[in-house]
């Protein structure tokens, strides 16, 4: 079978995207493992197949490079509102997408008639350690939200670290200097710690001088990434909760930069605003890998 693709990413955080409006391709897990293979394959940090659902106009199916489902992509839904946009699928500049954590609402800044950033309603970020989740010891069992708490990871490394879910488990640690972290090291420890039942991706965040914050993420399912969408936005809560910073947070990741807004408020979703881009079309037979 030909599959036709696109590669996108969303401030370096990369993706073949293709659209799959009639349940073409299936085992989606073992296709992303194949195609995302940096040297026997097209190379990205997940897959993202577009699909039509009921109840929303675009659903977005996203796996991870180790093949493994996740429920949300903050970069990638933005490619899905630059696909089906620029690729003439939709004609309004508002498009809702259906994602594993409900169906998330995207509003285009356009150019020259094509998507040139996204903000999207991210919706409201989960806090209670039952929803992220988080395992707590009988002492931290009583918590209604996991901020600035001491998690032992390894012998000498105790991080402060709060805890989010923005559909997906984030882990926020704020470091002095974010560039000589050892996150080859520290993130896959943090990733597969036990107190997080379903894995967790961990975020080293630095607060710069100016109010802005320089960050890194280690991805669940894919190592260290260029940027990660959901990883930006938990990281703004984490600094409005933990480190007493305003609504509006302008995030340096590797790959560019996002700003994200949280009001604060239980019931307040939030927002993540960044670019889109294309890179190539082309098109590979699956069934020369092995597929």
């Amino acid at each position: 079978m030909l599959l036709k693709f696109s590669k996108m990413h969303g401030t370096g955080n990369d993706f073949v995207v293709f659209p799959d409006f009639d349940d073409r391709f299936h085992s989606l897990g073992d296709l992303a493992k194949a195609l995302c293979d940096r040297h026997f394959g097209i190379g990205a940090d997940g897959i993202i197949a577009i699909k039509r659902p009921a109840g929303a106009d675009f659903e977005m199916a996203y796996y991870n490079a180790d093949g493994s489902f996740a429920e949300m992509c903050g970069n990638g839904v933005r490619c899905v509102a630059k696909y089906v946009y620029d690729r003439g699928h939709w004609a309004d500049p508002t498009v809702t997408v259906l994602t594993g954590d409900g169906v998330k609402t995207l509003e285009m800044k356009l150019a020259d008639g094509v998507v040139e950033s996204v903000r999207v309603d991210m919706g409201v970020p989960r806090l209670a350690p039952a929803e992220i989740p988080i395992l707590l010891p009988s002492g931290g069992a009583a918590l209604d939200r996991v901020v600035d708490y001491p998690l032992a990871v390894a012998p000498g490394f105790v991080p402060s670290v709060t805890a989010v879910s923005m559909g997906n488990p984030h882990c926020i640690m704020f470091v002095e200097n974010v560039q000589t972290v050892d996150i080859g090291r520290l993130g896959p420890m943090i990733e597969r710690h036990s107190a997080f039942p379903n894995r967790v991706n961990a975020e080293f965040a630095q607060v710069m001088r100016d109010g802005e914050i320089s960050l890194r993420v280690w991805e669940r399912g894919v190592g260290e990434t260029l940027a990660c969408g959901t990883g930006a936005c938990a990281t703004g809560v984490a600094a409005r909760l933990a480190r007493g910073l305003g609504a509006r947070n302008v995030i340096h990741v590797r790959g560019g930069d996002l700003v994200i807004e949280w009001a604060g408020g239980a019931s307040d979703s939030v927002f993540m605003a960044g670019p889109a881009t294309f890179v190539f079309d082309g098109e590979i037979e699956i069934g020369d890998l092995g597929l």
